[in-house]
C-alpha cells in the first residue's frame, strides 16, 4: 500500500482555505433553511448560490426541525452563562445567611422567655 503524503504547499492551501471559510450567525443559517423550505429553488441551487454545500444545508435543516420540535414540545430550558451562575450562587448564599440569623434570633428570643419563666410552645 503506497502512503501518500502531502506537500508543504497542499498543506498551506488547506489551511488557508480552513482559515478563510465563511462563518454563518444563527440568522443566516434560520434564512438559508427557511428558504430552502419555501421550494422557490431547488435545494441544490441554493446551496450554490450561498456557497455550501448540501450536506451542510441538510445538517442545519435537520438542527433547526429538532430545535422547533424541542421548543414546541415545551422544553425552554437554556443555558445560563457563567455570571448569571454566579449571581444566582452568590444570591443563594446571602439568602441562605438571612435564614441562619432568622433562625438564630427565633432561638434566641424562645431561650430568653423560657428563662423569664414565660409560656414555651
Amino acid at each position: 500500500m503506497r502512503k501518500t503524503t502531502k506537500s508543504p504547499s497542499e498543506k498551506i492551501v488547506k489551511d488557508i482555505k480552513r482559515a478563510t471559510r465563511k462563518q454563518y450567525s444563527s440568522e443566516e443559517k434560520i434564512r438559508i433553511v427557511l428558504d430552502g423550505l419555501r421550494g422557490e429553488d431547488s435545494i441544490a441551487e441554493l446551496c450554490r448560490r450561498e456557497g455550501i454545500s448540501q450536506g451542510v444545508y441538510y445538517k442545519w435543516s435537520k438542527d433547526f426541525m429538532e430545535a422547533g420540535k424541542r421548543r414546541l414540545a415545551g422544553d425552554t430550558a437554556r443555558a445560563a452563562t457563567t455570571d448569571e451562575v454566579k449571581d444566582l450562587r452568590r444570591e443563594a448564599r446571602d439568602l441562605k445567611e438571612v435564614v441562619a440569623e432568622q433562625t438564630l434570633a427565633l432561638r434566641l428570643l424562645k431561650k430568653s422567655m423560657v428563662g423569664d419563666g414565660g409560656d414555651q410552645e
